[in-house]
């Protein structure tokens, strides 16, 4: 709900706040006096076309400031998340807009400066102007298709459509995936081909680099000791045959000392046999040596290419493994991930098969809710069609025809709305074609149009209804069909907020407010002023209204009818 206007220098206007409270207010006045100011300050503050001419002579720039107090549930709200904006649900929204003479504009949000653009859509989300140039909001061909489903109440067909719309997106979505697989499967499955019959020949295990690694040093040690080994097995082998050479000579030695007899030294024959036993120790003693060595031989005892196949097996794993661009301890587990993923690839054909069956029956469940939601606009959009065609006459468009037109969409199109184009339409006159809503070529005739279908609508919309502005819809009608275009008028009010420009006292004589316009001061200095008027200064302005500039007594007693009705 609007409930505040501000005004600073916009055209006549010098500075003006207006309080605007619920229900329906009318603004009155003469030709010329300036109602219009007030519906293009508003719309200077809720992202209208600025001219530089809406500043005030004199002045350096223009101000209006619109302060909106949405519903928490206001869809308001949401734009401005989007958008960025602070606010607060349980404070007023404020919108403003300046405009210098020079033509330079800057908008607010709450005092945070933003774009025209998001005011405009700020505006569009909070009022509805429906006038004698234009008619916005109601008419756009936009809104046609959710103010249908709303005044159905076609909330279940439509939620049935939107999810059969996301199962069906994300099937098609699925098969989309699987062909990009299928289509990569051939290049892919020759290399994981390649690479996985490398990896089942070295046939890796786990932690077997470690082991290599281990096994190849204890070798490498192994391989040194038993060369030292050889080389001390070389020594004694010439050791044996000169000890027994060394001993025979000895023996001999002792022999001549005894043969010599009295003439040889006794100690000489015993120090050579001393001599000779020692050297026989030797012999026997390297004997066990030699035995020694060999049992210390076989105990390196390991085949002799041993050494070079763990080097080489390790040389193999960490090559393929540097191949690969991982671990070599990785690479079991690597060679696992590449079975699984070419028996995946194998299965793949499969797998699409299944996935374009299961999109196949999610197209054909969205379009059997989409058929069902159609049907049901259709038979919403004739009972909407028959409920604005009542109204019509009454509002002296008695030989218009309206329709509501529901037109398939091609299957490319579909979405989450369902397939269907809505649209209402208008024929103007008996026997001419039916055409949107801007064939209508009066404005008046626009704007009471405008309001017998939001008389159709009323109660049926689908969510907060926004501020609706109604200028000059009385245009050229008066009697029964400006009462008619005051009464519709009231109902609106009941549901919503709405302003109306009028002439018809019909129509002023409705209003819960009254507002009267009119210019003041001399010829060099005019500006317009609003006065809001009590019930006896109402009961005035309705009478000037019947009666013209001389106000009678009966003008005064018709004008209290009015009221009364």
């Amino acid at each position: 709900m609007l409930i505040g206007l501000q005004i600073r220098d916009v055209v006549l206007i010098e500075t003006l706040d207006l309080s605007i409270g619920p229900g329906l207010t009318a603004l009155t006045g003469e030709t010329g006096a300036g109602k219009s100011i007030i519906l293009d300050a508003l719309g200077l503050a809720t992202g209208a076309r600025g001219d530089a001419g809406l500043v005030r002579r004199g002045s350096a720039q223009a101000v209006a400031a619109a302060v909106f107090a949405p519903a928490p549930d206001h869809p308001v709200w949401g734009l401005l998340e989007e958008k960025g904006l602070a606010y607060a649900r349980d404070e007023d929204l404020v919108l403003r807009r300046t405009l210098s003479a020079d033509g330079r504009s800057r908008a607010f949000v709450n005092d945070q400066a933003t774009g025209v653009g998001v005011l405009k859509e700020l505006g569009e989300a909070l009022l509805e102007v429906h006038g004698q140039h234009e008619t916005v909001g109601l008419l756009d061909a936009r809104t046609h298709r959710p103010l249908l489903d709303a005044y159905g109440a076609l909330g279940g067909e439509g939620g049935a459509v939107a999810s059969a719309w996301a199962a069906w997106r994300e099937a098609r979505e699925r098969v989309d995936a699987l062909k990009g697989d299928v289509a990569r499967a051939a290049a892919e499955t020759e290399e994981l081909t390649f690479r996985l019959s490398e990896l089942d020949r070295l046939d890796p295990r786990e932690g077997e680099e470690a082991g290599l690694a281990e096994e190849r040093a204890v070798l490498g040690a192994a391989e040194k000791a038993l060369a030292d080994i050889d080389q001390a097995r070389e020594t004694f082998d010439g050791l044996g045959p000169k000890t027994a050479s060394a001993i025979r000579a000895l023996e001999r030695a002792r022999e001549r000392a005894m043969t010599a007899g009295a003439a040889a030294d006794g100690a000489a024959v015993t120090r050579l046999a001393a001599a000779a036993e020692a050297l026989d120790r030797v012999l026997v003693e390297a004997g066990e040596a030699e035995a020694a060595i060999d049992l210390a031989a076989a105990a390196f005892d390991f085949e002799p290419d041993r050494l070079e196949k763990a080097e080489e097996r390790l040389f193999d794993l960490r090559g393929l493994a540097r191949k690969l661009g991982v671990q070599v301890d990785d690479l079991p587990g690597l060679r696992v991930a590449f079975a699984e993923r070419l028996r995946a690839i194998e299965s793949s054909e499969a797998t699409l098969k299944a996935a374009e069956a299961a999109a196949g029956a999610a197209r054909k469940a969205y379009l059997d809710a989409a058929a069902a939601l159609t049907a049901a606009r259709r038979e919403a959009g004739e009972r909407l069609a028959a409920t604005v065609m009542d109204e019509l006459a009454p509002l002296k468009l008695e030989k218009a025809r309206f329709r509501v037109a529901v037109e398939p969409l091609a299957e490319e199109r579909a979405g989450p709305a369902g397939l269907d184009r809505v649209a209402f339409e208008i024929s103007t006159n008996p026997g001419a074609p039916f055409g949107d809503l801007g064939a209508i070529a009066s404005g008046g005739e626009l704007a009471r149009f405008a309001l017998a279908l939001k008389a159709a609508l009323a109660g049926r919309g689908g969510g907060p209804q926004p501020l609706m502005i109604f200028d000059e819809v009385d245009q050229g009608v008066g009697g029964a069909v400006a009462d008619a275009v005051g009464l519709r008028l009231k109902r609106l009010a009941g549901a919503a907020q709405v302003l109306v420009v009028t002439h018809s006292p019909q129509v002023a004589a409705r209003a819960e407010a009254h507002w009267r316009i009119a210019k003041a001061g001399d010829g060099e200095r005019l500006r317009t002023a609003v006065e809001v008027l009590s019930p006896a200064d109402r009961e005035e302005e309705i009478a000037r209204m019947l009666a013209g500039a001389q106000i009678t007594d009966a003008a005064r007693a018709a004008a209290r009818a009015l009221m009364d009705a």
